[in-house]
């Protein structure tokens, strides 16, 4: 990762190398690191507004876009023949069960969620608690893991798709690729991983108060290549406020999508602008 970035306090770094160096160039460092981004969201109240860091109002676009996503991929992986199918998801960064309870277990007959504040994890297992849900009753959430994405290694072949959204910022590179390359194990045959994140112009923007870090588009398929990982599908967030990161979604697969023939060369789209 050659491309520079620069920190919240308006450092400029020339690679992503020098500033983990720096960040996290030994044990202590790295732990002071995790420490104080899981720190951070202690001190953040357990509500919508918090977890979405005081924009508890894109909660709804947020929700929208990725279920039309997420139904993109079930026709595509989950056909409707396959309705007897057991369906098992994890919420990786679930914070307080909002993704599980507006879209996930919506889906899938159980999911299984990771956060590692403690608080968060509390109010997610209110929330998701039978009384506080209409679903049907073979939908429920199953685990509450509190421990964090760099030391969580899930049970093979458990999950149809590993959600994580809005938390793989907080690990660094190494610890990105070790999660991944873990996970997949985690994963059943035909499983993928769906990724949610801010988005970064250029390089990286790193973030001194809640010690995570912003990756561009071209950041994180230099971290997927590492992982062994292919892009399935991918989608730009809408209808968030300017002033936020542009967000994307990515399908990924431990597989090699197959190829398909085309008669004629597929249209160019025209991308949409990255919003800052």
């Amino acid at each position: 990762m050659e491309a520079g970035g620069l920190d919240s306090d308006g450092r400029q770094f020339n690679n992503a190398e020098e500033m983990w160096r720096e960040e996290v160039g030994d044990h202590p460092k790295k732990t002071e690191w995790y420490h104080k981004g899981v720190g951070y969201w202690e001190g953040v109240e357990a509500s919508v507004d918090g977890v979405l860091g005081g924009y508890g109002h894109v909660n709804e676009p947020d929700i929208k876009s990725s279920e039309a996503f997420l139904n993109t991929l079930f026709v595509d992986r989950f056909p409707s023949g396959e309705g007897n199918r057991h369906l098992v998801a994890l919420d990786c960064g679930a914070g307080i069960g909002r993704v599980t309870k507006n879209l996930l277990i919506r889906y899938f007959n159980e999911v299984d969620l990771l956060e590692p504040v403690s608080h968060f994890l509390e109010a997610a297992r209110e929330n998701l608690s039978p009384d506080n849900l209409i679903i049907l009753d073979s939908h429920k959430a199953s685990n509450f893991y509190c421990v964090p994405l760099q030391e969580f290694t899930p049970d093979a072949g458990r999950y149809d798709v590993i959600w994580v959204q809005w938390c793989i910022g907080h690990l660094t590179d190494d610890d990105f690729v070790s999660f991944f390359k873990r996970a997949k194990d985690g994963l059943k045959p035909g499983g993928l991983f769906v990724l949610k994140e801010n988005i970064a112009r250029t390089g990286f923007v790193l973030d001194k108060e809640d010690r995570s870090i912003t990756r561009s588009d071209l950041y994180f398929k230099e971290l997927f290549d590492r992982c062994g990982l292919h892009i399935y599908k991918s989608k730009d967030q809408k209808g968030f406020p300017e002033e936020l990161f542009q967000v994307k979604i990515y399908a990924l697969t431990p597989d090699l999508p197959k190829r398909v023939n085309r008669t004629r060369p597929k249209a160019q789209t025209n991308r949409p602008g990255i919003i800052r």
